[in-house]
């Protein structure tokens, strides 16, 4: 199978661009690698995966290079992903995470893809928590550009799908961490974590640090995609571990990883981001037959035994 990832030198995207390989796909990514490393697929670029560098916004070369691959399915992850910055350029925001995969649909389309997949998240377009866990058809209530900005590219899958034919779904993911990780990204505070962990200095936590997230492993989410890659699935699923982890609970997990306390400093919280949310993964495990198999402090020490 051919299989194209956009945003496949990112954090999720190299992940999952590694398990396409190791099931025999021939793998295009695309990626402008603005956020993305190269090193990041420096063995799978080695077992044969293509590193075409450009930008989704650009929607004649992503033209260009669907009808030169001409791929089967189509995993796309390419977004801006800081919600900080969707907040302060809501602008760029929408022009990569609308008006990008627009584009990449719009190629999907004129190709013959059989199947797309596209990243959404879970958090940022539910706003705070009023069910939780939070299922599917939670009311959309986005606390900043970045949840408007995918809730919108959902839209447009769905619209893709009713008027074209084009096979789509959207996952929802909760607060994807791991090995590779990138500290933008909405689970970016345990990368950083991480980090100051190694350095044997002290995390800064925004706000009081009781606020709650859905924390998944990069590796459960990787299943998630190939399960619904092979399925004919269509509207959000949300991915994610259904419970609720605080940032103190992240610190203390931590800690008792390395037998130390972290003694974190604490800041103002920032603007755009929800106090609590977590998400209900029963459609998951009823159509796609997905669990997540990695708990948080296995998941949290494989991801500090890939920075050591």
């Amino acid at each position: 199978m051919r299989a194209l990832v956009t945003g496949g030198a990112g954090f999720i995207g190299s992940n999952l661009v590694d398990a396409l390989l190791a099931r025999g796909d021939e793998v295009t990514v695309l990626d402008n690698l603005s956020t993305g490393r190269i090193a990041n697929l420096e063995d799978a670029r080695a077992r044969g995966a293509e590193l075409v560098e450009q930008d989704i916004r650009d929607a004649a070369a992503v033209a260009k290079l669907f009808e030169r691959v001409r791929p089967d399915v189509v995993f796309h992850l390419a977004a801006q992903i800081d919600v900080r910055r969707s907040v302060a350029d809501p602008v760029f925001d929408a022009r990569v995470n609308v008006e990008g995969t627009i584009n990449v649909l719009e190629a999907a389309r004129g190709t013959g893809v059989t199947r797309f997949v596209n990243t959404s998240t879970g958090g940022a377009i539910y706003g705070e928590g009023r069910i939780l866990p939070a299922p599917e058809d939670h009311p959309v209530a986005p606390e900043a550009g970045y949840g408007q900005s995918k809730f919108a590219a959902e839209g447009y899958c769905e619209l893709y799908s009713r008027l074209h034919g084009l096979s789509t779904v959207s996952l929802r993911y909760g607060n994807v961490f791991g090995p590779r990780q990138d500290p933008l990204g909405e689970a970016g505070v345990v990368a950083i974590f991480c980090g100051r962990l190694l350095e044997r200095s002290r995390p800064t936590i925004f706000g009081d640090g009781r606020q709650t997230r859905d924390y998944v492993y990069v590796g459960d989410v990787v299943e998630a995609n190939l399960a619904a890659g092979a399925t004919d699935l269509d509207g959000p699923i949300n991915i994610g571990r259904g419970e609720p982890v605080s940032v103190l609970d992240l610190v203390t997990a931590l800690g008792r990883l390395e037998g130390r306390d972290l003694d974190p400093d604490f800041a103002p919280p920032r603007p755009g981001e929800v106090r609590d949310i977590h998400l209900d993964p029963a459609r998951a495990r009823a159509e796609l037959d997905w669990r997540p198999r990695v708990g948080l402090e296995e998941g949290l020490e494989r991801t500090l035994a890939s920075l050591r």
